[in-house]
């Protein structure tokens, strides 16, 4: 599963003609080379491949590039949301916390997470995903690991900030490494692939911390220390494998045979309007256009607004399990934190699905939000243990969803990968701003009943559900009104550089709801 790693700037390199199976033989080497565009001037796909050729293909990008970057992204979230299992093991005792303490803990990590997302990104695609991926990989494993021996909130919060660097490319790298291999229909359920693991974390975390906790000791280390020390191990061994097994891009890919490279490359490229490589060098014109595109904007102001409650989820659900069932074990306590969050990932991948096989994003982002906002009123409204710890069902049944489905619909809405570069990372960012809300959305004074995070949480879904509504009325009319431009006119007298820097702005572009 090795390749040869280089900078993605290096773009794709023409290979020599070979015939294809099926209706293509020569098309697909053509679209491939860089200098040729895959599609005419009205964003029409000049590139034919057969369906059975393709669907094949497409599984062995699957089977090759999935599992790493879901494996990575899994530990990414455990390293990150594990502090919330060691907070009911005793960590605020040990380091001497009271009050606010734990929210500022929390705090500290999203504000390196939220400032170094965009850089990041931008990084990704400098390095190439390849070696960027693994190295920040090790990085956060790193910085797990190092929680173990931290003895003072101050030492504790260092670490929490140095996370939030190596984690804040984690989720928009790989949504951004993604979209060089699948089609815009393909990439939501890929997502949902590797976004899953947020809440198999939860799950997994919980019962790994559990596990853990069972244990006496871990060498010297004790009690909450042993989860972030065997977390932390399992993070750096696996990125350490990462530097051998992940796939730069298609033309680099070593399990691909020339034919293949050529296809993976075309196939791509054939969705992108007037576009004549899959990966552009760097264009500060077009990193500009992916922030301001308003598909982007709208997006990432509804995964902020649905990103206060996943990451709320990950940071208080013990806190909240153990309000509900307080005469229980920590160990037990653990454990119930754990039947929502596979809720939570059955669902994370079943909605995608459909939205993979619909090719619609948008109506789906306007579906999540009623069972959150039962939910959330279930809370304010019941005091009934069993009614409350029900309600976690609802809210994880949907919210982990709008992670691939968000970042799929930005990836949709632009069409050069620098765009998408900057798009994927904006979205991402302002979702991490969410996270920030999150921190302080249960406060200490509020327990048991926390009658302000959940109002919060309520408010915040009701938004999304009239952003998501708006929005997709807006792409509708913008659509029909594209359809009365003349593209030839428009286009008349520009240059092919030109041309491709207009993005989203070019008239043969339609939003893809």
């Amino acid at each position: 599963m090795a390749d040869t790693k280089t900078s993605s700037i290096d773009v794709d390199d023409p290979k020599v003609p070979t015939n294809t199976t099926g209706e293509s033989k020569n098309d697909t080497h053509f679209a491939a080379e860089r200098g040729h565009v895959a599609t005419d001037q009205h964003g029409h796909s000049l590139v034919h491949i057969d369906p059975k050729v393709e669907a094949r293909l497409r599984w062995k990008i699957d089977l090759y590039v999935v599992p790493t970057v879901a494996l990575l992204y899994l530990f990414c979230f455990i390293d990150r949301a594990n502090v919330g299992n060691a907070k009911i093991a005793f960590l605020e005792r040990d380091l001497g916390m009271a009050g606010y303490d734990y929210n500022a803990l929390l705090s500290v990590f999203y504000i390196s997470y939220i400032v170094f997302e965009i850089p990041s990104n931008i990084m990704c695609k400098w390095v190439g995903p390849g070696w960027f991926i693994p190295g920040i990989s090790l990085g956060f494993g790193i910085c797990s690991l190092a929680t173990a021996f931290v003895q003072t909130k101050a030492q504790a919060s260092g670490v929490r900030f140095l996370l939030g660097i190596f984690e804040a490319g984690m989720m928009p790298g790989i949504a951004y490494y993604l979209s060089r291999w699948y089609r815009r229909a393909e990439l939501t359920f890929r997502l949902s692939l590797y976004i899953v693991m947020a809440p198999l974390a939860g799950a997994f975390g919980g019962l790994l911390a559990s596990g853990i906790l069972s244990l006496d000791h871990v060498g010297s280390v004790r009690g909450w220390r042993m989860i972030f020390l065997v977390e932390g191990i399992i993070t750096i061994g696996l990125s350490v494998i990462a530097f051998f097994t992940l796939t730069d891009r298609p033309a680099t890919a070593r399990w691909l045979t020339a034919e293949e490279q050529d296809m993976a490359i075309a196939r791509v490229k054939a969705e992108r309007v007037t576009t004549t490589e899959v990966l552009d060098a760097m264009n500060v014109k077009k990193l500009l256009k992916g922030m301001a595109n308003p598909v982007t904007f709208s997006t990432a102001l509804i995964f902020l607004l649905n990103n206060i409650t996943v990451q709320g989820l990950a940071f208080f659900l013990p806190t909240i399990v153990k309000t509900i069932y307080p005469d229980k074990s920590t160990v037990t306590q653990q454990l119930y934190t754990v039947p929502p969050y596979i809720v939570g990932a059955f669902f994370t991948l079943l909605l995608p699905l459909i939205s993979t096989l619909a090719d619609r994003r948008q109506v789906f982002m306007i579906l999540s939000a009623p069972t959150v906002m039962i939910g959330y009123i279930m809370f304010l409204a019941v005091d009934k243990p069993q009614v409350r710890y029900g309600a976690t069902f609802l809210i994880t049944s949907t919210v982990y969803a709008l992670g691939p489905i968000t970042n799929s619909q930005v990836s949709a809405n632009v069409i050069s990968d620098t765009s998408r570069t900057s798009a994927i990372a904006l979205n991402v960012m302002l979702g991490n701003i969410g996270g920030l809300v999150s921190t302080w959305s249960f406060l200490p004074w509020d327990a048991p009943n926390y009658h302000i995070g959940n109002g919060l949480n309520l408010a915040t879904s009701g938004t999304v559900l009239v952003i998501s509504t708006l929005a997709l009325l807006w792409m509708k009319q913008d659509n029909r009104k594209r359809e009365s431009r003349s593209v030839e006119e428009e286009l008349a007298g520009l240059s092919q550089q030109q041309v491709q820097d207009l993005d989203y702005k070019n008239p043969a572009f339609r939003w893809h709801p």
